[in-house]
């Protein structure tokens, strides 16, 4: 089992994701992002880091915390973490995720992520 500190951390990560005054800050992004990162969008989409680091500001409208946080730890450096989604634009959005982190000399790096729409 994982120590508090590389919980709370990787909590802390995935949920700057959701919040626009990180998820939008490039110089941030392009610090937790890994060169190989990609996305399989909840609409889709695939993104790569080049397209993740272009994305404009818009508004999130997340609800935070993200409901059924749940981390894996497949080693030591690498964690799998999922949980649902719930975020406001038009309409309520609702999508089951999956992020793949993996812990280098740097820090924690987001290398994959997935989402896929849900019913509420």
């Amino acid at each position: 089992m994982p120590d508090t500190d590389v919980l709370t951390e990787l909590r802390r990560l995935e949920e700057s994701l959701w919040r626009e005054e990180t998820r939008f800050d490039r110089d941030y992004m392009d610090r937790i992002l890994a060169s190989y990162f990609v996305e399989f969008g909840r609409s889709g989409k695939v993104w790569t880091r080049k397209d993740t680091l272009r994305t404009p500001r818009r508004k999130i409208g997340a609800r935070l915390p993200l409901a059924r946080f749940s981390i894996r730890m497949i080693t030591e450096d690498v964690a799998l973490i999922t949980y649902r989604s719930e975020g406001l634009e038009d309409d309520l959005e609702v999508g089951n995720r999956a992020s793949l982190w993996r812990r280098s000399e740097n820090g924690w790096k987001l290398e994959f992520h997935q989402g896929t729409p849900t019913m509420r």
